[in-house]
């Protein structure tokens, strides 16, 4: 109880003085979420007063303001510690390996000691420190914010109207069982285990497709609810209206139906909505990363569900700009920030391109953003390069190319990795052009090495450059 408390008083005294950061880290499914934290984490611990050169977009550390950067003991014990170290120990592999990638939620918490330039307590001090708390959770699970405001046939239904025939051919195995369960009858636990585990493998084989909208997220990162009754739910799209009323009325409390609609409800109030409170709703700034260059090797369909998931990743936060009251009684999200990850995957020259495709992929939330005054940005990135531009001379013409390891094969390959759409192409462009941006592994990291990056300088500058003035 004094642990809480003192927990709560450290944190009231830190938003009041402005010197407390909590950055929540969102993306979807292989965003590179942790490669982007692990990344970040190691160009601040790099900053030092002699030579900073690896950030030079950034002017706390390029005017040698920050006098030093460390790990120290997150606030809240029961979170798991992001493991930064066993990160960089893949990276020093050979071959090196990426993170593996997000199963849950973690934490970390940086001191960032600073040389103030601005504000009133730089009179009083002329140094400060900024505790930067970094949040990593898998991106799917904030999928299901929106079931906090749904009940268990408003989610059906509104799951129904976005059942593509692209899904439903993926789901068949799933809705031919569904059609000949008699939702009256009483329940056995076994079938709801089966069909349940159905609809996870119809979810996991979207996830397969590019396909980035999958709801229930739990169901395909279960983590230590894994095999537990309440992710033993599922939709019910074929209902009418007039089944939706009838089976509320006359269906036994044991029924299928009575159990399915408790245990979405059970999904909802005691998973979802205690995620919720636990975690998003004290955020101050947020990063959203996208992989927006592999959809370009699946399909249009891929990219429009990558614009849904997107538009319901930021729509369920609280924005708007943060002054004294609100850092101490209802923090807010004050800055924003949409990131292209795997820059790296293609030529310098089209990154104008990426960051433009970016935009129109949350375009329609984005929008909602800016008219609420939330400063916002749009980035393109590699947190962790793995590749090397090069200039490339063929049948007398220069050209920039990229070359390094190709995953697919291991090879040491250069290549032009192609032009990237400044929009979401029309069904006409798809029908006319076939992406193939490879994947390549990383180079592998030495000792004391500092992690090549692409523009992490830029996001470390929009995210912390004014709290450490």
């Amino acid at each position: 109880m004094f642990n809480s408390l003192q927990k709560e008083v450290n944190q009231f005294i830190d938003r009041g003085l402005d010197r407390s950061l909590r950055l929540a880290v969102t993306g979807l499914s292989r965003s590179g979420k942790t490669a982007f934290i692990t990344s970040l984490i190691n160009q601040l611990l790099h900053i030092n007063r002699a030579d900073n050169s690896h950030l030079p977009l950034f002017d706390a550390a390029r005017n040698h303001r920050i006098l030093g950067v460390k790990r120290i003991a997150q606030q809240d014990l029961s979170v798991p510690r992001f493991d930064y170290e066993r990160n960089l120990a893949e990276l020093m592999q050979n071959p090196p390996h990426f993170p593996q990638s997000t199963r849950g939620v973690s934490e970390t918490r940086l001191a960032i000691r600073y040389e103030r330039q601005s504000g009133l307590m730089r009179y009083l001090k002329e140094t400060g420190t900024l505790y930067l708390d970094i949040f990593d959770y898998p991106g799917e699970w904030l999928l299901d914010l929106p079931l906090l405001e749904l009940d268990y046939q408003q989610w059906s239904q509104g799951l129904s109207a976005l059942f593509s025939p692209h899904r439903q051919a993926l789901a068949q195995n799933w809705l031919n069982k569904v059609a000949t369960l008699d939702l009256t009858a009483v329940a056995n636990e076994d079938v709801l285990a089966e069909i349940a585990q159905d609809y996870t493998d119809y979810l996991q084989a979207c996830k397969a497709q590019g396909l980035h909208f999958i709801q229930p997220g739990r169901f395909v990162l279960p983590a230590e609810l894994e095999g537990a009754p309440a992710l033993q739910f599922f939709p019910l799209l074929q209902l009418t209206e007039e089944q939706w009323k009838q089976l509320k009325n006359t269906a036994s409390s044991n029924s299928y139906f009575s159990v399915l609609e408790k245990r979405y409800e059970y999904y909802r109030n005691k998973i979802v909505k205690k995620f919720y409170q636990d975690y998003f709703a004290h955020f101050d700034r947020q990063v959203i990363l996208a992989d927006c260059l592999t959809p370009l090797n699946h399909s249009r369909q891929a990219f429009e569900d990558m614009q849904e998931g997107l538009t319901q990743l930021f729509k369920n936060f609280h924005y708007g700009k943060r002054h004294l009251l609100s850092r101490l009684f209802s923090p807010r999200i004050d800055k924003l920030m949409f990131i292209a990850t795997k820059a790296d995957h293609i030529t310098t020259d089209q990154l104008p391109n990426l960051m433009s495709l970016m935009r129109h992929l949350v375009q329609k939330g984005g929008s909602y953003v800016e008219f609420e005054g939330i400063e916002t940005e749009y980035s393109a990135i590699a947190a962790i390069r793995a590749t090397q531009q090069v200039n490339v001379t063929q049948h007398g013409q220069k050209f920039k190319a990229i070359q390094g390891v190709r995953s697919s094969d291991l090879q040491r390959v250069t290549l032009f990795p192609g032009s990237v759409p400044m929009n979401i192409p029309n069904e006409t462009f798809w029908q006319q052009n076939k992406f193939e941006f490879d994947q390549f592994e990383p180079q592998r990291l030495e000792q004391g090495e500092i992690i090549p990056h692409l523009r992490m300088d830029t996001v470390l500058q929009f995210l912390l450059g004014d709290k450490l003035d």
